[in-house]
């Protein structure tokens, strides 16, 4: 698999606030005008303009060839999208709920991830594929999953994750250019969207320009000397929000955003680590056999003698989201969640 260079940081010039799914759209478009092969497709991607408004406006702007409102089909839309892409084409293809993953794994896992190996490395799919994550909002257990530790265990994609607006344009332009299949995911709690839960964060300043976030680096949000949180998507917004209160009590968290798992910057982690000397790390996504563990295991591989204290984790445990808002509450990781941890691991 080829792996995308660090590129130059996000410009600073020329930015308005944008909310993230305003900020996502704007990339797709600004890559379509670029490129006439990059073109849209999926349920309800066109006149309805994404169910999270991750596609508003694109039709009006380009037209139903090149945003295409499928049938309720993930297999054959999401294999059309794949062989597209083996064509020379730029598809970016929604999947309206992660949770939906299950109906088309065979083309996501045994095709489009598989088919740049099994070539021999003759035959690229570039392309980019959607979808929607996070609870919060009572849409039960099969809507409300993030699963990018899922995506991230087979190898062949890469994955994406943005928390910002300016890294949701970014890093879907990086994405869009990139020659392997990458796997975008957004979290509906940070897309601003009025409907939903206001999140201060989910608008933001966002440069004009075209730019890329380079897939592969983690962003340090907040320095801190006294333990290290790293996180993802809409995690880094409650971490914020508990680092900014305990710098009150004189602890200082340094937040990593690690905005891409696969490839994951482990670099920034073990520097930050090595700083800190303590390790939280804060997953929306099950308990088990997932990010959270991975993470820690890349720390302890490399050097073990970084932690002053064992490393802890906040994350859902492993059970299925549930319906009722208390019982979602419980097991998301909340602020309250984070708060309790970061104070147990300085203490330890």
């Amino acid at each position: 698999m080829t792996l995308t260079e660090p590129s130059s940081p996000v410009p600073t010039s020329t930015q308005r606030k944008l909310s993230t799914a305003k900020a996502m759209v704007e990339g797709i478009a600004q890559e379509m005008e670029r490129d006439p092969g990059v073109f849209v497709l999926g349920e309800d991607v066109g006149s309805y303009g994404g169910i999270f408004s991750s596609t508003t406006g694109l039709l009006e702007k380009f037209g139903p060839q090149r945003v295409l409102d499928t049938p309720i089909s993930e297999t054959a839309f999401i294999g059309t999208a794949i062989g597209a892409a083996v064509e020379g084409m730029r598809p970016i293809v929604e999947l309206m709920f992660v949770d939906f993953f299950g109906v088309c794994m065979d083309q996501i896992y045994n095709h489009m991830a598989k088919i740049h190996f099994e070539s021999g490395g003759n035959v690229t799919v570039p392309m980019v594929l959607t979808t929607a994550v996070g609870g919060g909002y009572s849409d039960g257990a099969q809507h409300s999953q993030c699963l990018w530790g899922t995506f991230a265990h087979l190898p062949g994609m890469k994955v994406v994750v943005p928390s910002t607006p300016a890294d949701a344009k970014g890093l879907m332009i990086s994405a869009i250019r990139d020659d392997n299949p990458v796997v975008y995911l957004f979290h509906k709690g940070i897309m601003g969207l009025p409907w939903m839960a206001k999140n201060r964060r989910s608008i933001g300043p966002v440069p004009e320009d075209e730019y890329e976030v380079p897939i592969g680096k983690a962003s340090i949000v907040r320095p801190g000397r006294d333990v290290t949180i790293v996180t993802l998507s809409l995690s880094v917004h409650h971490a914020l929000d508990v680092a900014d209160e305990l710098a009150g009590d004189n602890v200082e968290c340094e937040v990593i955003d690690l905005r891409s798992l696969v490839p994951m910057d482990t670099d920034t982690i073990l520097e930050s680590v090595g700083r800190t000397g303590r390790l939280l790390v804060v997953d929306e996504d099950y308990l088990s056999f997932g990010l959270s563990g991975e993470v820690i295991a890349r720390v302890v591989e490399r050097d073990p003698t970084l932690l002053r204290a064992p490393a802890r984790r906040v994350c859902v445990p492993d059970v299925p989201i549930p319906y009722a808002r208390s019982l979602e509450y419980a097991v998301l990781p909340t602020a309250d969640r984070i708060r309790r941890a970061v104070l147990e691991v300085v203490t330890a």
